[in-house]
């Protein structure tokens, strides 16, 4: 699923269907350049699980729990590990009750689940609100998370609600 958006309001939207979308355990790898709208992705899936206190990036604490929401938010960063994660316990993170967001998790390697949704955002070169973001589920787990999404964007997107 490819979608372009034209400013960090259709972006947070789309991450608000993803969040009310998601269920405990899913996984998602989010990538993209330095300030492509990771972060501001997560915040849209922090709305949209019900959790409304501020989300901060976890570049330096690399992992941020939030709690409050439907589910609780598993929030990662994993850009400066340089895949040294084995010591991080992910693992439990990512079999537990909650969602995982992970930014960067492509450098995960190896230890990149079997299943998540992975989110790719990309940056416009002719303007720099506008983005296109992609959705692809992998695994089993990671296309029935993504049906779910396609399906909640699909009755959000044909009625004009978010």
């Amino acid at each position: 699923m490819d979608l372009s958006v034209n400013n960090s309001y259709e972006t947070e939207a789309l991450a608000k269907v993803i969040g009310s979308s998601a269920q405990a355990g899913d996984i998602i790898i989010l990538s993209g350049d330095l300030g492509a709208g990771k972060t501001t992705m997560t915040k849209g899936i922090a709305l949209g699980l019900g959790i409304e206190r501020m989300i901060k990036s976890p570049t330096y604490t690399i992992i941020r729990e939030y709690q409050g929401g439907r589910l609780p938010l598993y929030h990662m960063d994993v850009y400066r590990v340089e895949g040294q994660t084995e010591d991080l316990g992910l693992e439990e993170y990512f079999e537990g009750g909650g969602l995982s967001v992970v930014e960067w998790g492509m450098l995960l390697g190896e230890d990149i689940p079997d299943s998540y949704l992975a989110i790719n955002l990309e940056k416009d070169t002719a303007d720099e609100e506008k983005r296109t973001i992609s959705l692809q589920g992998v695994g089993q787990a990671g296309r029935a998370f993504l049906d779910k999404i396609e399906e909640q964007w699909g009755k959000s997107y044909d009625t004009g609600r978010d």
